[in-house]
Formats: C-alpha cells, sequence, structure tokens
C-alpha cells in the first residue's frame, strides 16, 4: 500500500454514501437487519451491494459479495478498501465467508472501514480480520 491514505476523505464520504444508500435497498424480511457494502477498486470506483435475503436462508447473499460481483461486472480486478454499514451497538463485520470473499480481490493489508450510524466506527486491514489468509498466490496468481 502507499504512503497515501486509502481511501481518501473523499473516497471513504463516496463510500458511506453508497454503503448507506445499499443498506436502504437490502431486502431483509425474515432477520429485518439491512447491510450495505461499498467497494473502492483500483480505478477509484465504487461499486455498493446490499444483502438479500432468501426464505430458504442458506441461499441469501450478503452486501460485500454483491458489491464485489457489481465491481467484477463493471471491469474491476481489484479491492483498494471495502466499508460495510449496518445497524446497532455492535460492530458489523464481514462473514467468515466474505471476509474470504474479499481476500480473492485484496491484498492482506486492505483497509476494512466498519461503518454505523453514517460514520465510520472501526478501521482493520483484511489481515487483521482473517490471518494467515490463503489467496490466489497460493495457486500461483499475481
Amino acid at each position: 500500500m502507499s504512503d497515501t491514505e486509502v481511501p481518501t476523505p473523499l473516497e471513504r464520504d463516496a463510500m458511506l454514501a453508497a454503503a448507506r444508500a445499499a443498506m436502504d435497498r437490502a431486502y431483509a424480511p425474515y432477520s429485518h437487519f439491512h447491510v450495505g457494502a461499498a467497494v473502492l477498486d483500483e480505478h477509484g470506483a465504487i461499486h455498493a451491494g446490499c444483502n438479500v435475503e432468501n426464505a430458504a436462508y442458506p441461499q441469501g447473499v450478503c452486501a460485500e459479495a454483491g458489491a464485489l460481483s457489481a465491481m467484477v461486472l463493471a471491469g474491476g480486478t481489484r479491492a483498494r478498501a471495502v466499508l460495510v454499514m449496518g445497524h446497532g451497538d455492535a460492530l458489523v463485520t464481514p462473514c467468515g465467508g466474505c471476509r474470504q470473499k474479499i481476500r480473492e480481490f485484496a491484498a492482506p493489508e486492505a483497509p476494512v472501514l466498519i461503518a454505523g450510524d453514517g460514520q465510520v466506527r472501526a478501521r482493520f486491514t483484511l489481515e487483521q480480520l482473517l490471518p494467515h489468509s490463503f489467496g490466489p498466490e497460493h495457486l500461483g496468481q499475481p
């Protein structure tokens, strides 16, 4: 990671807005727990996703997975930063599966911002959330 702050304050604010808008569109009729996520790609574009529940519970989609899919669809291949937003007092961090999904596209030092009530409440690196992770480089990929 470079010496410059990632994301920049302007990018962070845009990520917050995108995650908030996505969270407001979440489909969560069973848990009523809305989550929004935003991914900043290598081109500076921001991609958002929301959680989408399903009556067959394991078939739902997390917000982070939706944001990563939107990034890939738009031509992005690297996640420079991720922001996850949810309600409540507890930090809403990515689930284990999403941590691994993020790892597919992000370096261990990539920042993962955790937001609630419209502001960033915590900042982790992906390595802190998923230590000693398995990634594409283990399979000979860059």
